[in-house]
Order: structure tokens, then C-alpha cells, then sequence
């Protein structure tokens, strides 16, 4: 079983992208497990809490150290990441040579009301993983959806069924990358 670290970059109770969240979550039963890090609680990043890191700040580079891959599902704010979603990803990186980011596969998604979704933050996101954070994230297929109201119901089941099947093959892609990623790790530690 996979262990996912499922980073949602909206803090909105009602959340498009919390909803597609948990909607990846019930296609990926019994081949992945997702653990959601919060990331609204964890201070604004300032280098000078690095000395005394605060325990949200732990426990979010515990739960991105513990799992075998990363997905992020993130909204689209100004044509760009959320600062919320930006100051989780300065707060893993941290402090230098700590990186927690590095080298876990990663998946990026996103919905909005809007005709091309997440696109451009989804790009912006993917300089910054397989960039900087250095994490090989997968390029294929790309999810860019319009957020519709019929695409999931109130149980986070996906009932248009072309969505699913759209969903459930970006699932099965993501899980053969992190397994192919684990077991390149493997055998570097072998």
C-alpha cells in the first residue's frame, strides 16, 4: 500500500479542490493511503524560527518524510500558487540541507470554476518541485478540470463517469511512478 502525503493548497472548508481530493482518495482504495498534511497551521515562514521550529512545522516534514510520494491538489489564486501552498513548500525545504521534499515522487491537480482550471498554477507549482525541491514530478497526464457540481456528490464519489475514468487513469499513472521511484530508491540503498 502507498502511503500519500496529499497537500491541498485551500484552506476554504468547502473547497473544489478538497472535494477532488477526497474524490482521488475513494478511486485510490486499496493501492494508496492518503495522509492530508495541514498546512494552515503552520506560521508564516520566518528564518528566525528555524533555531526553535515550531511543532506544526515538524509534524508537516514528518508527514511528507513518512510517505512514498507526494500529490498536490491546488487551487489557482492570481494566476498563481496560494501563499498558503508557498509558505508549506519554504517551511519543508527548510532549514538548509533539510530538504523534505527531495526526492519524492510527486503528482500535481487542480480544479476551478474557470475553463483552464489550474493550468498556470500548476506550471508555476511544477518549476518549483522538479526544480528546485527537487522532486521528479510526474509530467503525464497533466489534469487541468473545470470544476462542475456533477462531478462528485455529497460522499465524494465521482458520478460523471467520463470524470472518472479520466481520474482513475491519472491515479493509476501516479501510483506506477511512485512505485518506480521506490524501487529506485531501493536499489540505491542496496
Amino acid at each position: 500500500m502507498l502511503k500519500i502525503a496529499v497537500v491541498v493548497g485551500s484552506l476554504r472548508k468547502d473547497s473544489y479542490n478538497k472535494k477532488l481530493a477526497r474524490a482521488l482518495e475513494k478511486l485510490a482504495q486499496g493501492r494508496m493511503i492518503f495522509t492530508y498534511v495541514d498546512i494552515g497551521s503552520v506560521p508564516l515562514f520566518n528564518q528566525d524560527l528555524e533555531s526553535d521550529v515550531p511543532a506544526t512545522v515538524h509534524k508537516l516534514k514528518a508527514d511528507i518524510e513518512s510517505a512514498d510520494g507526494v500529490l498536490f491538489v491546488t487551487p489557482e489564486y492570481n494566476r498563481s500558487i496560494p501563499g498558503v501552498l508557498k509558505n508549506a513548500i519554504d517551511w519543508g525545504s527548510r532549514p538548509y540541507g533539510k530538504n523534505s521534499w527531495a526526492g519524492k515522487p510527486a503528482a500535481i491537480c487542480g480544479t476551478s470554476p474557470g475553463a483552464i482550471g489550474t493550468a498556470v498554477a500548476q506550471t508555476h507549482l511544477r518549476s518549483i518541485t522538479s526544480g528546485f525541491l527537487d522532486m521528479p514530478t510526474m509530467g503525464q497526464p497533466e489534469m487541468y478540470i473545470t470544476y462542475k457540481d456533477d462531478y462528485f456528490d455529497a460522499d465524494h464519489n465521482v458520478i460523471n463517469e467520463g470524470t472518472r475514468k479520466f481520474l482513475q487513469g491519472f491515479l493509476d499513472k501516479f501510483a506506477g511512478w511512485v512505485d518506480l521511484h521506490a524501487a529506485a530508491r531501493r536499489q540505491q540503498a542496496a
